[in-house]
């Protein structure tokens, strides 16, 4: 299961697909989770340094940890870019290969949520944080353009593995704390809102037919379906201009709505 999550998210351009959309997201995380200077941050499914990046440049010691290590050669590069250091390092948000208590913050953005297995995943978020430490994280929900999404992919992608929960059920508040439980002292919750641009409805399509790999594997589960594979793209334009707030003949302007949570974890 992990490897062909592995590989799915290696499809593509994973570091052009993320600074053309959700870049703007890691700032905001930092920032949310007060990180600073001597800190030690592990940011989870860390694709290419959305978050870890910008910890670093805060003056944290970061490790920026992901399944998929393909990705790891342009988050070098746009870490070198910035001037900063960070370790980077394979691993499996469900079974984190690091020592109890190791991180001041652990954070993640847009990403440990696609892993099968929510209660291991937050289990693991938990144990790897110091008590009294941050867990961040930014999660879609389930409303909106993002939730939209994800039922358009779900009508053309194979099944999900068994038992496996979806994405945006980490959007919910309720789901969150029932995740985290009674191990955590505090548990800060807010929906807020970015949003994606694009030139025009069909360079919005075309990066995701070419850069994101989720849609780039369902688009080759497809290739005898051509009936099918149409249909996607007809169905997609169509979420595209549904989703829509910018003005008719100008840019693309999407809302996508997502969960800000910050949890300090209990210090006993």
């Amino acid at each position: 299961m992990a490897e062909e999550a592995r590989s799915m998210w290696a499809l593509g351009d994973y570091h052009q697909f993320a600074t053309a959309t959700v870049w703007q997201l890691g700032p905001l995380l930092v920032d949310a989770c007060g990180i600073s200077p001597g800190q030690r941050v592990l940011d989870v499914a860390a694709g290419t340094g959305n978050v870890a990046i910008r910890a670093a440049k805060a003056g944290a010691t970061v490790t920026a940890s992901d399944l998929t290590p393909e990705n790891f050669a342009a988050g070098r590069a746009a870490a070198a870019a910035e001037g900063v250091g960070l370790q980077w390092r394979e691993a499996d948000a469900q079974a984190l290969p690091f020592e109890t208590a190791q991180f001041d913050v652990v954070t993640s953005c847009l990403g440990a949520i696609f892993a099968p297995n929510h209660q291991a995943v937050a289990d693991e978020l938990l144990r790897v944080c110091r008590p009294g430490g941050t867990i961040g994280m930014i999660n879609f929900t389930g409303n909106g353009a993002g939730g939209e999404f994800f039922r358009l992919l779900g009508q053309y992608a194979p099944p999900p593995p068994a038992g496996a929960s979806p994405p945006t059920l980490w959007g919910d508040e309720n789901y969150v704390r029932t995740l985290f439980g009674g191990r955590v002292d505090s548990l800060r919750m807010a929906r807020r809102e970015y949003v994606e641009t694009s030139a025009s409805p069909g360079e919005y399509h075309g990066l995701f037919k070419q850069a994101f790999g989720p849609v780039i594997a369902i688009r080759a589960s497809l290739s005898g379906q051509p009936d099918r594979a149409a249909a996607l793209d007809r169905d997609f334009l169509e979420f595209i201009t549904r989703s829509n707030r910018g003005p008719v003949a100008g840019p693309v302007k999407i809302p996508y709505e997502y969960l800000l949570v910050v949890a300090r974890k209990a210090s006993a």
